[in-house]
């Protein structure tokens, strides 16, 4: 994976995005001491880059009924599968992500369920015909950290050319 160079700019406009995700561009504006044009720009410029996947809004799933969070480490009959299991994971909707994984698993995903009821069924009717030879199941009561990764100076970032970078004609 490509690892992209952020000036000062970029990460303080990543910063106040992350913090607020409906902060107005001209507000980003005005804190960054620069144009909107510019705000705009560097937004595209991140979005382009895949540095932002977009916006959404965050659905709290315990608030629309989905009372259970489990977090299941697969093991498949034949990994070499990875991609078909993939591809049906993305069609069972209760699978929120799907990783591949170091350790034991061949595949490690995050379930939300109505309750352990709905989750039981999930595993044994959804799950288990994908051709595995067992699971282990993980349920969350709770999450303790739930947040944005910070926009931090990495060691040995050198940030030099900021200033060139940063003009913004206005």
């Amino acid at each position: 994976m490509t690892q992209h160079r952020l000036d000062s700019l970029d990460k303080q406009i990543l910063r106040l995005i992350a913090e607020d995700a409906r902060i107005p561009f001209l507000e980003v504006a005005r804190a960054c001491n620069v144009s909107g044009a510019a705000i705009h720009q560097r937004i595209q410029k991140l979005t382009n880059l895949g540095i932002l996947k977009g916006s959404q809004f965050i659905i709290d799933p315990e608030k629309i009924g989905y009372e259970t969070c489990a977090y299941i480490g697969l093991y498949l009959k034949n990994p070499e599968k990875f991609d078909n299991v993939v591809s049906a994971l993305k069609r069972i909707p209760e699978v929120v992500e799907c990783h591949y994984t170091t350790g034991g698993f061949d595949l490690f995903i995050k379930i939300y369920a109505i309750n352990n009821h709905h989750l039981l069924n999930i595993i044994h009717d959804k799950l288990q015909p994908l051709g595995l030879s067992r699971s282990e199941t993980i349920i969350s009561f709770n999450a303790a950290i739930d947040r944005q990764l910070p926009i931090v100076d990495l060691p040995g970032a050198d940030d030099s050319d900021d200033e060139e970078e940063n003009e913004v004609v206005e």
